[in-house]
């Protein structure tokens, strides 16, 4: 992954200019475009300390494998893919998550975590 920078408390930024905010629900960070270019683009409201991003966040795709699920895998096993979408609004340094997440924080609304200790865990 590109170099990445903390350029507030729960926001990091790519070389490439994108935003990057750590999701408490997927356990990993999330990349957005902001400002003008190619591609979807959302609204910032400039703070990295409380940021807010417009309109929604919708991220789908697969989950990563277990430490179990590889040892399977590694065995010549079959893991069926989990397929996750994590859909949210993050409003004021806080992310919503909505009802058609697929993670553990569903329809619920929590406080971004802390991007450098975040990303430094990751």
């Amino acid at each position: 992954m590109n170099e990445i920078k903390t350029i507030g408390r729960a926001l990091g930024q790519a070389a490439d200019g994108s935003l990057m905010f750590f999701c408490n629900g997927c356990d990993e960070p999330h990349r957005i475009q902001v400002g003008d270019g190619p591609g979807p683009r959302w609204g910032y409201n400039g703070n990295p300390n409380a940021p807010t991003f417009t309109p929604s966040v919708l991220a789908k795709g697969v989950q990563q494998v277990t430490d179990e699920e590889h040892a399977t895998l590694m065995a010549g096993g079959h893991v069926e893919p989990r397929p996750f979408v994590c859909h949210s609004f993050i409003t004021d340094g806080r992310i919503q998550f909505l009802g058609d997440s697929s993670n553990h924080l569903a329809g619920q609304t929590v406080d971004l975590p802390d991007w450098e200790e975040s990303w430094n865990r990751w």
